[in-house]
């Protein structure tokens, strides 16, 4: 049989082999008798056109680069999210095993020709699930950094909780970002896989030399060879740090939930912007232990952290710690001479001292812990002079 004779018998029988592939499909691949009809008949369009495709192909084989994209785009687009790489293959091969039961006996020559045109296919859909698959990566690039601009700023809004969902962030419970700067070479996929295995799920966001973490605690996988329990965040940080950049890593507050991050963000950033101005610090480093340089630097929410967490309570749980720490801090941290000012024995000074640990959690014998204290003192007793003239200021504007 001539070439003509073929073409004019392939197209004759161009029906039959559609039907039969079909039924084909539906004996022998179990995800595809499970698909609802209305993909079932596009999966059905894109076998048609390629039985249609290879007609035209072997009628003229210089068409193969537009002939084989053109096969799937009788497909509808949500085809590429139900169907995977793997199921169009497998789609493939039965197409090409029906077809090749069909023609044999036709010639060597027809059935290298379909042998051809199906690697042909096969690197055609390689290419439109690769071009799918970067589009949504880019996607999800520009969506995962909208949503970690959005809990910088504190802008969130109700659409926040889908774009982090659509995302596939598997985050829960407490949240904790990290700030620090974005190294030379900076490989994310790493980042994450490291992410993984300390059991977080993580939110990245490089916004030029500054790289930003949201981290989440994560469900262990169900095929997690070492599944780790609930590391501290400064451990995660720790380990983390390799994938930063040179300069200092800033480590925000644990927070509840993702929907408070911000939280946790303005403090690490806070804290990001001063870090320089302590000479020795760790490197990853607390935000909470950058209060001094933060509340120097004008920010409000350390101010509050430093009065609301060691002012306030010293003051409610006694007068006589409050005076024992201001004048062990202002004597240079000497236990004499801070008892002779308060005219009590050098004991009397240390149980203090002790009680004032206990207290809030600082160890005013810490040269770093006594500054933190110092300043917590300082901002304290000015809000505090600040309250009491206001009402005196009001009486007078009524007079």
């Amino acid at each position: 049989m001539d070439k003509p004779e073929t073409l004019a018998w392939l197209r004759r029988i161009s029906g039959d082999l559609a039907t039969v592939t079909i039924k084909r499909l539906e004996e022998t691949l179990p995800w595809y008798a499970e698909m609802p009809p209305a993909r079932r008949s596009a999966v059905g369009l894109v076998a048609q056109a390629g039985i249609t495709s290879f007609i035209q192909w072997y009628d003229d084989p210089g068409s193969t680069p537009w002939i084989a994209s053109d096969i799937f785009a009788v497909a509808p687009r949500e085809l590429l999210r139900s169907v995977s790489l793997q199921q169009t293959l497998q789609l493939i091969r039965v197409t090409v095993e029906v077809t090749e039961e069909r023609v044999a006996g036709k010639g060597e020559h027809l059935r290298e020709a379909i042998l051809l045109y199906s690697r042909e296919v096969a690197f055609a859909a390689a290419d439109v699930y690769a071009r799918a698959a970067e589009a949504r990566g880019l996607w999800d690039a520009r969506l995962e950094a909208l949503v970690v601009d959005s809990i910088l700023t504190g802008e969130a809004d109700e659409e926040l909780p889908s774009r982090i969902a659509a995302l596939g962030w598997h985050g829960h419970g407490e949240v904790a970002v990290l700030v620090g700067t974005t190294p030379p070479q900076f490989d994310v996929d790493q980042l994450r896989r490291t992410a993984r295995k300390l059991g977080v799920d993580v939110l990245i966001g490089v916004q030029g030399s500054r790289l930003v973490l949201v981290l989440g605690r994560a469900e262990p996988s169900a095929g997690a060879e070492d599944p780790v329990a609930d590391l501290p965040f400064g451990e995660i940080a720790r380990r983390l740090e390799p994938g930063f950049g040179g300069g200092y890593l800033v480590l925000g507050p644990t927070v509840p939930a993702l929907v408070d991050a911000s939280q946790s963000a303005r403090a690490a950033l806070a804290g990001f912007a001063v870090a320089r101005a302590w000479r020795h610090a760790p490197r990853p480093v607390e935000a909470d232990d950058l209060l001094p340089e933060r509340a120097l630097a004008g920010d409000p929410l350390a101010k509050v952290t430093l009065v609301e967490r060691i002012y306030r309570p010293l003051q409610a749980h006694s007068a006589d710690l409050v005076a024992t720490l201001w004048a062990y801090l202002d004597n240079g941290r000497s236990l004499e001479a801070t008892a002779r000012e308060l005219f009590v024995h050098p004991n009397t000074v240390r149980y203090r001292l002790k009680r004032v640990s206990e207290v809030i959690g600082w160890d005013a014998t810490g040269p770093r812990e006594a500054l933190i204290l110092q300043t917590a003192l300082m901002l304290g007793s000015i809000g505090t002079d600040a309250s009491r003239r206001r009402p005196a200021a009001a009486r007078r504007g009524t007079a």
